[in-house]
């Protein structure tokens, strides 16, 4: 166990760089490729991490068990980060470093590598959960490394270094913007984007269509809830429909990419505290996120909904910074799926350059009484209770400001009465 190490391996510049870094210090390294939907061609992967020097490489699918198990609960949640951020990058942290701790105790291994850097969110999210999960773990975090940080500056050093070891990467120093894809979304960040001033420019963009460039048509998509969780899928123009829950997942990308919907552009607050500006698209997230949200209105208790609400920007902290592992996330965790019990039914949403909107929505427990809420008929509620009850709840504001007039009373009482 001393000189072996599981690293979190992608095959892109810097895990390639650390794999060999690592090799030449001394370790056995056992490289894990966890495929959440990056699309990646694992073969070659496999191929180039034991040609660098790997004693073994772990290839694992995890993407249905991300799609159930982190995307899904996060839609239970409306989870949102900072109003805009749907937690894309995230939300895969947790399951892939899950799956890593799973395969260093297979292999009786103390020690978790990851190629993260020591001013981004990733590296708390891999280390929180090894933690939470493998408490004897013994960290190497090469970006927090002295000796590692002396040799390599930034990625100019790195593609010398790769050049130098013979180790192919397709970064260079003139595409240098960094991107990380799954199922969820692919964010773009770092490089040329670093200036926020700065618009992003097109060909960045490579799960959604632009806007501009979308079918000048509507698309309606059916989708359909039980407790809050999606089971179906329909696109009512040419009635192809999915069930199964990846692929659920996988045809809303499709079809809200290619009608520009789910970009981002956005300067975000990291965990450590520091600003950074991120392009993201999230073309399926976003479509039943809106959705879900809308499908909420007509079926969820109007003081559930409130409280939950209040919830809300914890959870997505949660989820942010890499506590998925956590008490307080569990307690989170269980208030959610309580709310979305009687979450049931289905919303249909217009698809539309660069828009997805809910048209209408129907559900077995809707909460909603026509008749009650008609400005047209009369019956099923006293209009006149509504004097006692404007009264009683108005008793705190005439309180509030008789006494701001006693204070200022130039300032609270009207012209006429002065």
């Amino acid at each position: 166990m001393k000189n072996k190490v599981v690293l979190a391996y992608s095959g892109g510049l810097d895990t390639s760089v650390i794999l060999k870094w690592l090799i030449n210090k001394g370790y056995q390294v056992i490289c894990y490729v966890g495929d959440v939907g990056q699309g990646d061609n694992y073969k070659e992967v496999e191929a180039k991490a034991l040609a660098l020097g790997a004693s073994k490489v772990f290839v694992e699918d995890l993407r249905h068990e991300l799609v159930t198990d982190y995307i899904f609960p996060a839609l239970r949640g409306n989870a949102m980060y900072e109003g805009r951020y749907l937690l894309g990058t995230a939300i895969a942290r947790p399951l892939i470093a899950k799956r890593q701790v799973e395969i260093a105790k297979k292999e009786n291994c103390l020690f978790l590598s990851h190629g993260s850097t020591g001013k981004g969110n990733d590296q708390v999210r891999f280390e929180f959960a090894y933690y939470a999960l493998y408490p004897e773990a013994k960290i190497i975090s090469p970006w927090k490394d002295p000796e590692f940080l002396r040799e390599f500056k930034g990625r100019t050093d790195m593609i010398r270094y790769a050049k130098e070891n013979n180790i192919p990467v397709k970064v260079t120093v003139d595409k240098s913007y960094s991107e990380d894809e799954n199922l969820m979304h692919i964010s773009h960040e770092a490089g040329i984007l670093e200036n926020p001033s700065e618009r992003c420019p097109e060909h960045v963009y490579s799960k959604s269509l632009s806007p501009m460039m979308a079918p000048d048509k509507e698309t309606l998509i059916e989708i359909e809830f039980e407790n809050g969780t999606p089971v179906r899928i329909k696109n009512l123009e040419d009635e192809v429909e999915k069930t199964d829950p990846l692929e659920l997942f996988e045809y809303a990308n499709h079809i809200a990419g290619i009608n520009g919907v789910g970009r981002i552009d956005l300067v975000e607050n990291r965990f450590i505290g520091i600003k950074s500006r991120g392009i993201y698209e999230t073309p399926g997230g976003y479509l039943l996120w809106a959705a879900h949200r809308d499908l909420e209105g007509i079926a969820m208790d109007k003081e559930v909904m409130h409280l939950r609400d209040m919830l809300i920007p914890k959870y997505a902290e949660l989820i942010y910074n890499g506590l998925w592992f956590s008490p307080e996330m569990d307690f989170l965790l269980a208030a959610f799926n309580k709310s979305q019990e009687q979450i049931n039914g289905t919303v249909v949403v217009s698809l539309y350059k660069g828009n997805a909107m809910p048209v209408y929505r129907s559900s077995p427990v809707s909460l909603y009484d026509q008749d009650l809420s008609s400005m047209d008929i009369e019956g099923g509620f006293d209009a006149t209770d509504s004097r006692g009850f404007i009264n009683i709840n108005a008793i705190r504001l005439k309180a509030h400001y008789l006494v701001l007039r006693k204070k200022q009373p130039y300032k609270w009482r009207p012209a006429f009465l002065k």
